[in-house]
């Protein structure tokens, strides 16, 4: 069994140059002072915030400034692309009508990179 993930987690980009906090809205709120998370919670900006520099070729502005500087990889500012939910989350467990985010869960950028709980913020609070 995997941790429940609230508000806070340590999340880790596999394109991103620094470590990112989970924001989680307090609509979750349940049995505890920290809202929990659920896999519908993948607002870039507003529930995962940017990861410092994106090193992703598939990003269009790390892509054109690699050009300009004649294929030296340049980095960019890291902006989210995300286009569906954390999956796989937990089914069995339901936050707001939605399925729990759980610390195996992953997030896809459209950018290519995969973003991954590093610390899910709670040791106490066990989901399938």
């Amino acid at each position: 069994m995997g941790f429940c993930v609230c508000g806070g987690a340590m999340l880790n980009c596999s394109f991103g140059m620094a470590p990112s906090t989970l924001n989680v809205l307090p609509k979750n709120k349940v049995a505890s002072n920290m809202p929990i998370a659920n896999i519908m919670d993948n607002v870039p900006m507003v529930n995962v915030p940017p990861f410092g520099m994106c090193t992703s070729m598939a990003n269009p502005q790390v892509a054109a400034a690699t050009a300009a500087a004649l294929g030296v990889l340049t980095p960019m500012p890291c902006v989210p692309v995300l286009t569906a939910p954390w999956a796989p989350g937990s089914p069995t467990v339901l936050i707001g009508n939605m399925p729990a985010l759980n610390q195996s869960s992953k997030l896809m950028c459209a950018w290519a990179g995969v973003i991954q709980i590093a610390n899910p913020g709670t040791t106490n609070i066990q989901v399938p």
